[in-house]
C-alpha cells in the first residue's frame, strides 16, 4: 500500500491553486447548506402543473421521528377505501397501532432465530446479520401480515404518544435488551436447557416496556363518526380484525411487490424470496424483478384504475425537502464539486450499497406527455403538511427509473408472462441479501 506524500500534497496543492473556483464555492459552501446550493430552481420548474391522472386523497399524515413510513404508506391506501365505505371526507388510521405489534413480532422473530442458529459463533455470517438488530422500518409484505393477524383501528382507538413518534431511543434500547436475552438464551441451550419459558418470559418484557412507551393496543373499541351527509353512524365493540374485515374487507393477498434491482446477484424476471429479520417467525418477503419499463408500466395501470400505489424509494437522492422535489437535474452536486462526477448505473449502487430503498410513499398521480409515456409523478409523503407542497412532493422520470427500487400492484395488472414467473416456487436468497436491496 502506499501512502500519501509530500510530494503527492504538492500536486493536489498546485492543482487546487490553479482552479480559483474553488475559492468561489468554498465561500458559498461555509455558510449555506449544500442542497439549498445544488438547488437548480429552472429545472425544478418544469415539474411544476397539474397530472393527466391524479387521485383525490384525504389528508396528509406526520410520521414525525419515526421510521414508520412503511406503515403510514399501507394505512393511507387503506384508509381511503374505509373513507370511501363510510363517506368520510377526512379520516387517519392508527399507525401506533401497527407498530406496537411489528415490534412485538419483530423480537420474537429475532428470539426464535437466535434459538434456531443458537450453535453457531458469534462470527457467524447469520449470527451478525441477526445481532444487527431491527428498527421501524419495514417492507410492504411486513405491513400485509400485520393488518391480517391484528387489523387496523381509527387513530383515535390507539393515539400516537411522544415515544412512537420519537423512536430512536426506544428503538436502541429495545435493541440492548433482546442481545442480552441472546446471550442468556445461547448459553441455557448449551447447557441442554429448554429455552422455550425463558423465551416467553422475555417476549413479555418486551410488551411491558411496549406498554409504556407506547400505550396498550385496544382489545376493542367503539367506532363514532358523522359522514360527509352529517349522519351520525356507530358501531361498537369492534376489535381491529373485525374493524378491518368490515370497513376494508380486503386480505391483501392480491398484492405482489415489484422490484428493480438491476444487479449481478438478482436477474430479471426473477421471483425471489427471503425471511428478513423484521418478519414474523414464520413469514417471508416475496418479490418479483422486473425492469424498470415494466414496473413502470405496472403503477400507471393502477393508477388508472383508481388506486394509489405504494413505493421504496432513495429518498436521500437528489431531493429538497422544503421544495418537494426528487429530481437529478434539480440538484447539481457535481456543479458545486467543480465537474466531479458522481454517477453511477443503479446497478452498481445497489451493489456497493450506495444506494437502496430508504423510505416509502405512494404514488397519487402521474403526468403522461403527448405519447402516453410519464414525465413526471405525483407523491403523498407522511412528512406532515409542512414538508414539500402541503405533505405532497413530485418527482421526474429520470428520478423514477434511478432511485424507485420497488412498487406494490395487485396481480390482476400483471401481464400473462408476468403472471407465469409467479407460478413457480420463488428463488431463495440469504437474507442479508434482500436487507439492503
Amino acid at each position: 500500500m502506499k501512502e500519501i506524500t509530500s510530494e503527492l500534497l504538492e500536486r493536489f496543492r498546485a492543482q487546487a491553486a490553479a482552479r480559483p473556483v474553488l475559492k468561489t464555492l468554498h465561500a458559498a459552501m461555509s455558510k449555506s447548506d449544500m442542497a439549498d446550493l445544488a438547488y437548480v430552481p429552472a429545472a425544478a420548474a418544469k415539474l411544476n402543473g397539474d397530472f393527466s391522472v391524479e387521485l383525490t386523497t384525504r389528508g396528509v399524515t406526520f410520521q414525525k421521528r419515526s421510521g414508520r413510513c412503511w406503515l403510514f404508506a399501507v394505512l393511507n391506501i387503506l384508509r381511503e377505501r374505509i373513507s370511501e365505505t363510510c363517506g368520510l371526507e377526512k379520516f387517519e388510521l392508527s399507525a401506533n397501532y401497527l407498530a406496537f405489534y411489528d415490534k412485538l413480532e419483530k423480537a420474537n422473530n429475532f428470539l426464535e432465530l437466535i434459538i434456531a442458529h443458537a450453535d453457531k459463533p458469534l462470527n457467524d455470517r447469520m449470527m451478525e446479520y441477526v445481532l444487527e438488530g431491527f428498527g421501524d422500518g419495514g417492507y410492504w409484505d411486513m405491513a400485509a401480515d400485520l393488518v391480517k393477524k391484528y387489523g387496523v383501528v381509527p387513530a383515535s382507538a390507539m393515539p400516537e404518544t411522544y415515544q412512537s413518534t420519537h423512536t430512536a431511543e426506544f428503538d436502541a434500547l429495545l435493541d440492548t435488551l433482546l442481545r442480552k436475552d441472546a446471550v442468556q438464551l445461547r448459553a441455557l441451550i448449551a447447557e441442554g436447557g429448554d429455552p422455550r419459558a425463558a423465551k416467553e418470559a422475555m417476549l413479555e418484557e418486551v410488551y411491558r416496556m411496549e406498554c409504556i412507551a407506547f400505550g396498550e393496543p385496544p382489545a376493542s373499541f367503539h367506532f363514532e363518526y358523522r359522514d360527509k351527509d352529517k349522519v351520525f353512524h356507530a358501531e361498537r365493540g369492534l376489535t381491529g380484525r373485525s374493524f378491518y374485515e368490515k370497513y376494508v374487507g380486503d386480505a391483501l393477498d392480491d398484492y405482489i411487490t415489484i422490484t428493480n434491482h438491476p444487479t449481478h446477484g438478482l436477474p430479471m424476471n426473477l421471483y425471489y424470496v427471503f425471511h428478513y429479520i423484521g418478519s414474523m417467525a414464520n413469514r417471508d418477503i416475496v418479490n418479483l424483478n422486473l425492469t424498470v419499463e415494466e414496473m413502470e408500466e405496472l403503477t400507471v395501470k393502477q393508477l388508472r384504475d383508481g388506486e394509489p400505489v405504494w413505493f421504496g424509494c432513495d429518498s436521500g437522492a437528489f431531493g429538497n425537502r422544503e421544495e418537494g422535489v426528487w429530481d437529478p437535474a434539480s440538484m447539481d452536486y457535481s456543479g458545486l464539486m467543480d465537474g466531479i462526477d458522481f454517477r453511477m448505473s443503479k446497478g452498481d449502487r445497489l451493489e456497493t450499497h450506495d444506494s437502496f430503498a430508504t423510505h416509502a410513499m405512494i404514488f397519487v398521480g402521474v403526468n403522461l406527455d403527448e405519447n402516453g409515456q410519464p414525465d413526471r409523478w405525483k407523491i403523498e409523503n407522511s412528512w406532515g403538511e409542512d414538508a414539500g407542497r402541503k405533505g405532497y412532493f413530485v418527482c421526474s422520470e429520470p428520478y423514477f427509473r434511478e432511485f424507485v427500487y420497488e412498487v406494490i400492484v395487485r396481480k390482476k395488472h400483471l401481464t400473462d408472462a408476468q403472471r407465469a414467473l409467479l407460478e413457480a416456487e420463488p428463488i431463495r436468497i440469504q437474507p442479508w441479501e434482500g436487507d439492503w436491496l
